[in-house]
């Protein structure tokens, strides 16, 4: 059980494992890239559909060329590398108690701001003319409620889909 049977099972960099990465690297770039390029041109709003359409298409399916370009062992040594380099920056296990609950009210504010401006979105100045902006602060203050919550809020997002888990509340010490 050394080091070295766990570098051999690490894929060697070949063609394989390069062509597969920029195959993959390339399928996220041709939407990104693509679809603002074709929305520039100034063509039919058919037209633009269409080639922003094939674009996601081809992009999905690029996506799965790379992988079985790289085959599984390079499929999973990618998914390690970048999954290792997220765990390293992704939220701590436990958090204090303050920064649960402002990772709580992160959480649920996009949420309920969600449903309240369908009803609402006269009374909210600016929403009806540029709804962008309101819709992307959701999803980046959604998202970092996610890191501030730490990671025991995941463990209870997945309970929520597993149908034999349960609740274990802890009891305080009476002072």
């Amino acid at each position: 059980m050394g080091a070295s049977e766990d570098t051999s099972k690490q894929p060697a960099a070949g063609w394989r494992l390069k062509s597969g990465v920029a195959l993959f690297i390339l399928s996220i770039a041709i939407p990104l890239i693509g679809i603002p390029v074709v929305t520039a041109l100034g063509v039919s709003v058919t037209i633009t559909a269409t080639l922003s359409g094939a674009l996601l298409v081809g992009a999905e399916v690029m996506g799965i060329v790379a992988i079985a370009v790289m085959g599984k062992d390079g499929y999973a040594y990618i998914k390690t590398r970048v999954f290792g380099f997220l765990k390293q920056y992704g939220p701590p296990r436990e958090v204090s108690r303050f920064r649960y609950t402002l990772g709580l009210v992160m959480f649920t504010v996009p949420i309920l701001f969600g449903w309240v401006s369908i009803y609402a979105a006269q009374l909210i100045p600016g929403f009806t003319e540029n709804p962008l902006p309101f819709a992307l602060g959701g999803d980046i203050l959604l998202l970092a409620s996610l890191f501030m919550l730490g990671g025991d809020f995941w463990d209870k997002i997945r309970a929520l889909f597993i149908y034999d888990s349960g609740v274990h509340f802890t009891q305080k010490q009476a002072g």
